[in-house]
């Protein structure tokens, strides 16, 4: 067992899943109270042609070159999914879809297309479908740390106005917030936040680590602290756990265990969260009938 934490692999990989638990952990806390669940999954998989663009442009598989390709793909999904429910009459979850699934098939064609040229070089970019978090190098991982504090700090900074935001907009912007710039710049952060995990359980489950962990923490307070906290925690446990049992169970990937372990920790707040509960309420209900 001694061996095995002083593993330099397994080290970089708990120590990248730990960040991205708790990073996507807290800002998944705003996407699920801003009824945005659905913006994680699309935002994810707008980004993969951002990848192989960056890609194409550089023929680089440099870390930052496809993150950075993935963050302006994510972005620009994002800022059409808001132009077309402001300008057409399509719901929210019209644009999620159509951005989703447009942005999804082109990355793929463009992931075929990467796959087919003469070039070894290619190899290996379709990690990101389905994520790798064993191929995670110690710079990787420093990737995630200057990410995931930049986007902790802003959320920290901006903590007040976000906060305004997720709960009542439309006084936020009667006090003279500018809403529409702090909608943009708290998406912004949830793209960060995003781009991270592509890596590590790419973009099939990153909507999974956004949402799962802020679902869990919601059954268990009424505070949004309190869940942002919640939800890191969560997160963080996660990532730490599914880390380590991939690496002692062979051919068991990571990605999914985690998301697994997630879903693990929603199953349990659903049952016997206090007030929330499932267990709860029909120890209440019961109550109730002898009562009478």
């Amino acid at each position: 067992m001694l061996h095995f934490f002083s593993d330099y692999t397994v080290q970089v990989v708990i120590l990248g899943t730990l960040i991205l638990g708790i990073v996507s952990g807290a800002l998944g806390a705003f996407a699920m109270l801003r009824k945005q669940s659905l913006l994680g999954d699309a935002i994810s998989h707008a980004a993969l042609p951002g990848i192989c663009l960056a890609f194409l442009v550089t023929l680089s598989k440099t870390s930052w070159v496809l993150l950075i390709g993935a963050a302006l793909s994510g972005w620009v999904g994002t800022l059409m999914m808001m132009v077309i429910t402001e300008y057409t009459s399509l719901k929210k979850d019209a644009a999620l879809g159509i951005i989703l699934s447009v942005f999804f098939g082109f990355g793929l064609m463009l992931l075929t297309f990467i796959q087919r040229l003469p070039t070894a070089n290619q190899a290996g970019l379709n990690k990101f479908l389905f994520g790798s978090a064993s191929t995670l190098l110690i710079s990787d991982v420093w990737n995630m740390v200057f990410l995931g504090v930049f986007t902790l700090v802003c959320l920290t900074l901006f903590w007040k106005e976000f906060k305004l935001l997720t709960f009542d907009a439309d006084f936020a912007q009667v006090l003279g917030f500018p809403t529409q710039r702090l909608h943009i710049f708290l998406t912004t952060l949830i793209v960060i936040s995003i781009v991270i995990g592509l890596q590590t359980v790419g973009v099939v489950l990153m909507s999974a680590m956004l949402i799962a962990p802020a679902a869990a923490a919601r059954q268990w307070t009424n505070s949004l602290a309190t869940m942002v906290i919640l939800s890191a925690f969560f997160g963080a446990i996660s990532g730490i756990t599914g880390s380590i049992l991939s690496s002692l169970v062979a051919r068991l990937p990571t990605g999914p265990i985690i998301v697994l372990i997630m879903s693990c920790f929603v199953l349990i707040s659903i049952l016997v969260a206090p007030q929330r509960g499932i267990l709860w309420e029909l120890r209440f209900f019961r109550s109730r009938r002898g009562s009478k």
